[in-house]
């Protein structure tokens, strides 16, 4: 193999790792669109702005039904808010604590330590509240379906009337995008269903967009260390090849 060729397959190789494979999920009668995100590519990073607002979409529309186990509010700092914005965040959250000294448990405002706190107190009380669905966490719900954020943004902006012959189930919805086109979640944005802070025009897209950005954060908050790692590992096997091409060029040159 050349030196143009070995160092090709190590940055592809590396990319792909970084990346992940492109999905195609078998069978589907879907396409997704493919979007434009701020953190794709080997050198993307996170929209902090749109993050921000994805958290907003999130607490104010997505937090009724779904948790997020995995997130304390002190992992709020990565989206740039400060330590007093992180205080006041998570002060807003009452949060179950104890035992205290009489063997009882009590509430708490919450504190950056604390996770997110979830909307129901199990699962039974989640299903009871939507008419026997669960409404998944959403930690990691980005990772967990096939096309990713694609999908997440697809399946936000996918609703709509069911075309003619389509049949939907009792206490269904349409929806383009989601396996079967009948998902239990009814449609949870709508134009300017939130107001953003930065005066930003909450439109289906802006809204489903914007919270895809934070959900894409809170399932790999690291992205962005893993993807520096990444590059610094690809420039030093660059230069190992060359190291090693230049080696075996000089100790093969008069062997023929």
């Amino acid at each position: 193999m050349g030196m143009k060729s070995l160092i090709a397959a190590t940055a592809a190789f590396a990319a792909l790792a970084m990346n992940g494979p492109a999905v195609h999920a078998a069978g589907d009668a879907v396409q997704l669109e493919k979007q434009e995100w701020s953190f794709s590519g080997l050198f993307g990073t996170f929209d902090r702005a749109a993050a921000q607002r994805g958290l907003q979409v999130y607490r104010e529309v997505c937090a009724t039904c779904h948790s997020l186990d995995y997130i304390a509010f002190r992992n709020l700092a990565d989206l740039g808010y400060s330590e007093a914005e992180v205080k006041a965040i998570a002060a807003e959250y009452e949060v179950v604590d104890g035992p205290n000294d009489e063997g009882e448990m009590f509430t708490r405002a919450g504190t950056p330590s604390d996770r997110f706190v979830a909307p129901f107190p199990n699962e039974q009380a989640a299903r009871a509240g939507n008419g026997g669905a669960y409404p998944p966490d959403l930690s990691l719900i980005v990772e967990a379906r096939a096309g990713f954020e694609d999908y997440i943004y697809g399946v936000l902006t996918g609703y709509g009337e069911a075309p003619e012959g389509v049949q939907i189930a009792e206490g269904m919805h349409y929806n383009k995008v989601f396996p079967g086109h009948q998902i239990a979640m009814g449609q949870p944005l709508y134009e300017d269903g939130v107001t953003y802070a930065d005066g930003t025009k909450a439109s289906v897209e802006q809204m489903s967009k914007d919270v895809t950005t934070f959900l894409t954060w809170a399932a790999e908050p690291n992205m962005e260390e893993r993807k520096r790692t990444g590059v610094a590992v690809i420039l030093f096997l660059i230069v190992a090849s060359g190291l090693f091409y230049a080696s075996k060029r000089k100790i093969w040159a008069n062997v023929h």
